[in-house]
């Protein structure tokens, strides 16, 4: 099968992978029908991560082809969504509802690698789940999106505790971002602040429900959502970028006693203790628990009351996967959907 390789930053091939084959009896075998590139997926490409021959990718879906005899919720001819993060469902943590720290946890990136033809996903029954039927092929980009962006956006929205009568601020608007403003609108936020400078980003937040528009970053930025908020800083904050900058800002615009709900994965960001001490406000992230949220999600889409899938705004055949990463390095694009 053809796979997208990375063999150091900036070199990304798509080549002859061995074909996946069952090793556990609680794995199953998925034909993908689509993939796409993350954000996250910048960080090795851009050297900030290691890479030596990586097998990229960790959004998926599509159709189950084989299953392991233990087995049990899906079945060949499944058509199922996969969270990034595999995981049992069953542990203590799990039902905590934090499957992205399972006892068994495993990224998909790197181990397994879902940017190619046909993935090995262990612990099925609790990483996969199935859809309805099958698909209408204009609802595989929204129930792709699912895999990742929308479940880490959503679960930033929950861990800041978006709902009515709040007022929610984005900081950072990639697919995340704009998927934490979707997901705050299905929340009930009385208000959403998307913090953006791209006209093209600044519409689809728009559409995804934003109220406000703040392009001000650092300090400016977290003047203007004070300003906008009569002085006391938004109830619920999202950081979905994972820069000092952004962090520190998200911060800032958290008001005393508001809740951040951080996802954006981060490399030498410092916060100083005493600035987070005299803050006075919940905070609550890191790699989103996916599962937790994929029945809903799914159901959602299914019903056609959300349409995540427009956060793709370029798509590309597996075999130009490389063209896929410069254009998101460069911002051309804000994410890119791989067809098989």
């Amino acid at each position: 099968m053809r796979g997208v390789v990375m063999y150091t930053a900036g070199d990304v091939r798509v080549e002859e992978r061995e074909d996946p084959k069952i090793i556990e009896q609680t794995d199953a075998i998925v034909k993908l029908t689509a993939t796409c590139i993350c954000g996250s997926d910048l960080w090795p490409y851009r050297g900030i991560e290691p890479a030596d021959h990586t097998l990229m990718g960790h959004e998926y879906v599509g159709l189950v082809e084989e299953v392991g005899a233990a087995v049990k919720t899906v079945k060949p001819g499944d058509f199922v969504v996969g969270s990034f993060v595999i995981s049992d469902n069953t542990c203590e943590i799990c039902q905590a509802g934090f499957q992205s720290k399972c006892v068994h946890a495993e990224f998909v990136h790197a181990g397994i690698g879902t940017q190619a033809e046909k993935a090995r996903i262990p612990l099925a029954d609790g990483t996969l789940v199935a859809t309805p039927g099958q698909p209408d092929p204009e609802l595989i980009p929204a129930l792709l999106a699912a895999s990742d962006v929308l479940g880490t956006g959503w679960f930033a929205a929950v861990a800041a505790q978006a709902g009515p009568g709040k007022t929610v601020a984005a900081v950072g608007d990639g697919a995340v971002g704009l998927m934490a403003v979707l997901a705050a609108k299905q929340l009930g936020a009385e208000r959403i602040i998307a913090m953006s400078r791209h006209p093209d980003r600044e519409k689809l937040a728009r559409y995804y429900g934003a109220t406000d528009i703040v392009e001000e970053r650092g300090e400016e930025g977290i003047a203007k959502i004070k300003e906008l908020t009569n002085g006391l800083g938004a109830h619920s904050v999202i950081e979905a970028v994972g820069t000092q900058e952004s962090f520190m800002q998200a911060v800032g615009a958290t008001r005393g006693g508001g809740h951040l709900g951080y996802v954006g994965v981060n490399y030498d960001v410092s916060i100083p203790g005493i600035e987070l001490f005299f803050a006075g406000i919940h905070t609550l992230g890191g790699p989103a628990p996916v599962r937790r949220f994929l029945p809903d999600l799914i159901q959602l889409i299914w019903d056609r009351e959300i349409d995540p899938g427009k956060v793709f705004d370029l798509t590309l055949p597996l075999d130009q996967a490389a063209e896929g990463y410069k254009a998101m390095d460069e911002r051309r694009a804000t994410k890119v959907l791989l067809t098989l």
